[in-house]
């Protein structure tokens, strides 16, 4: 049993706010130290740049994943391209290797 708080916010950059609004963005990359979300629970969504809160999420799961295992699966659930993607994960998270995919839908008001 960890002593870990379960989180209860997330943050996007702000360009992605209509693709979550519209069912398009459909998973989150991020690094170890946002690992802790857990499935069944809903967060508070807010902007990066303003923290500005523009919607709530339940979240499906949380897996690990090798940055080489990319592929165009995570691309089409991040709405964009694979290359782009990797180029993305690379200006956010430079040179990282392990990466948590946490898969999350729009929660019902």
């Amino acid at each position: 049993m960890t002593d870990k708080t379960i989180p209860t916010e997330m943050t996007f950059f702000a360009r992605f706010e209509e693709d979550i609004l519209a069912g398009k963005k459909t998973i989150t990359l991020r690094d170890e130290s946002e690992r802790d979300y857990v499935p069944g629970s809903r967060v508070k969504v807010f902007t990066l740049e303003e923290k500005r809160e523009f919607c709530s999420l339940d979240i499906l799961s949380v897996e690990p994943l090798l940055f080489n295992d990319l592929n165009q699966f995570h691309a089409e659930q991040e709405n964009m391209t694979l290359p782009v993607l990797k180029d993305l994960i690379q200006e956010i998270y430079p040179g990282i290797k392990q990466l948590y995919m946490v898969t999350y839908k729009l929660a019902d008001s």
